[in-house]
């Protein structure tokens, strides 16, 4: 399953908070890329990171994502939205 998982920061989110964090979050980062949790990144500006995960779950992705330090120490959280093919598209093509 295909899961979209946009970071939403904490308010109190600044770049001397952040710091300490960063070794161990972009440690983690890179092991759920190398995993294949972690599909592919992008970043927002003033907002954070976008995750497209390959998960077996919401709940699989959500667990992952809650043993990030940012998220662990409630720094930040993150929404999810599984997603998948734009069926739609399928009405274009004619039937056979």
């Amino acid at each position: 399953m295909k899961v979209m998982a946009i970071a939403v920061p904490n308010a109190a989110l600044t770049p001397e908070v952040l710091k300490p964090h960063m070794p161990g979050e972009v440690h983690d980062t890179l092991k759920l890329y190398l995993d294949g949790k972690v599909e592919q990144f992008w970043f927002v500006e003033k907002s954070g990171p976008i995750f497209l995960m390959n998960v077996d779950s919401l709940e699989q992705a959500k667990a992952t994502l809650d043993a990030l330090p940012l998220v662990a120490s409630g720094l930040m959280s993150y929404e999810l939205k599984p997603v998948g093919p734009l069926m739609p598209l399928g009405r274009l093509i004619p039937a056979a």
